[in-house]
């Protein structure tokens, strides 16, 4: 089993990775490998060009969002972490989930794939953020991971996060909830038990 980890924060050591790491040496406490994603400062939004839906060939742009596609194809899990800017997450991390999740070549295996989010900020707005990439994960039928707590470590520097006892017992929570997620359905899996049945093709047209 593995989880990939990606990191939406321009420094590839800093709080967002110190949070992330926590969460992570659980899931490897457990058996489960990580592969982690440091998202580019200065990677393209989306153009709405629609190339990736006519070609099913992923993003025209073949940078990051393009290689995170076999990553995904051969994780079970998915944690996301971001700082806070504004209230929201990095702009650069919003770029890359948009052209992932729309780009992405094989979105019906993304259903009940165990998801999280994580973020990070000096002092607020980590429940908006977390709330704005969850709905990557909703909207395409992932299992959403909670913990024992919001996942909101705090500090303005690494060591400040290291400080965040209660933000990082979460993390360590949050950890310890995927992982025990993702052996329920390698259990479920062994023993024949399928997935859900997705329907899809109803589009309703709410202008007439």
């Amino acid at each position: 089993m593995k989880v990939l980890l990606i990191n939406g924060s321009p420094n590839a050591k800093g709080c967002t990775y110190t949070a992330l790491h926590e969460a992570e040496k659980i899931l490897n406490e457990e058996g489960i490998e990580t592969v982690w994603v440091n998202v580019p400062s200065n990677i393209p939004s989306c153009a709405a060009c629609d190339m990736c839906h006519k070609t099913h060939e992923g993003c025209i742009k073949k940078d990051k969002v393009n290689e995170t596609y076999e990553l995904l194809d051969e994780c079970d899990g998915l944690i996301v972490g971001t700082p806070v800017y504004y209230a929201g997450p990095s702009g650069s991390l919003m770029s890359y989930l948009d052209r992932l999740f729309y780009s992405y070549p094989h979105k019906k295996s993304l259903n009940m794939k165990a998801a999280a989010a994580i973020a990070n900020s000096r002092r607020a707005g980590n429940i908006t953020s977390n709330d704005v990439i969850s709905k990557f994960f909703s909207i395409s039928g992932m299992a959403i991971i909670t913990s024992t707590y919001w996942n909101d470590p705090h500090g303005l520097s690494p060591e400040d996060v290291a400080k965040d006892e209660e933000g990082l017992q979460t993390m360590r929570n949050l950890g310890r909830n995927m992982a025990y997620y993702l052996k329920m359905r390698k259990l479920a899996e062994e023993n024949g038990l399928e997935g859900p049945l997705i329907e899809k093709g109803n589009v309703t047209d709410f202008i007439r």
